[in-house]
């Protein structure tokens, strides 16, 4: 049975297979919807189901999350997800994956693909499913946490403690060029674990 995370308004939960074509369309939603200040729409074209998407092996790893709208599990307003595997960023269409195990003594959880759907966006959802990937983490072992972030989650990020250590040019199968920022962190006392108010 997986865990569910409950506030006022909204309720998290681990993603599932059955939930790939809605986050597929979550995830179109949300980088044509909010990520358009920072790159072309060429961009986010080539982008798309490559450099951003969904990669399944989070969900089968049981890593991934959605968010939904108390009581209407039926809608998506937010994924996201962290990995102890070794991909940095990327979808199931990337070019290079890399699934080999990481060691949590030496090495950082990677934190990946936090998606907002433009309807729901600056709720907060962002930092909600930030902080419940960052306490997963954590508790299998992590302390500390890098990402791939689009330009356009840099300033959340960089206020949630992360910094910049780094950009990375990504070449697109539409000859684009997506520019990725390599962030990390390292876990505090502040991320504990969330409170589960309910399981199904």
């Amino acid at each position: 049975m997986s865990e569910i995370v409950k506030n006022e308004a909204f309720e998290l939960r681990v993603a599932t297979m059955d939930d790939v074509p809605a986050l597929h369309r979550l995830i179109e939603r949300s980088v044509n919807g909010l990520q358009a200040g920072e790159y072309t729409e060429a961009q986010r074209a080539g982008a798309l189901g490559h450099t951003l998407g969904l990669d399944t092996q989070l969900v089968k790893d049981g890593t991934y999350f959605v968010v939904s709208p108390a009581g209407e599990t039926e809608i998506l307003a937010a994924s996201g997800g962290w990995s102890y595997r070794s991909t940095t960023f990327g979808s199931d269409g990337a070019a290079v994956r890399d699934a080999s195990v990481l060691d949590p003594a030496k090495d950082a959880a990677k934190i990946r693909a936090i998606f907002v759907d433009p309807e729901f966006a600056r709720r907060g959802l962002g930092s909600l499913v930030l902080a419940h990937c960052e306490a997963a983490a954590m508790a299998a072992g992590f302390t500390s946490f890098v990402m791939g972030s689009t330009l356009t989650g840099v300033p959340l990020y960089t206020l949630k403690g992360y910094r910049e250590v780094g950009r990375i040019d990504v070449p697109l199968p539409n000859g684009e060029v997506l520019p990725i920022v390599s962030m990390t962190k390292k876990a505090t006392n502040e991320e504990a674990p969330l409170h589960d108010s309910g399981a199904s």
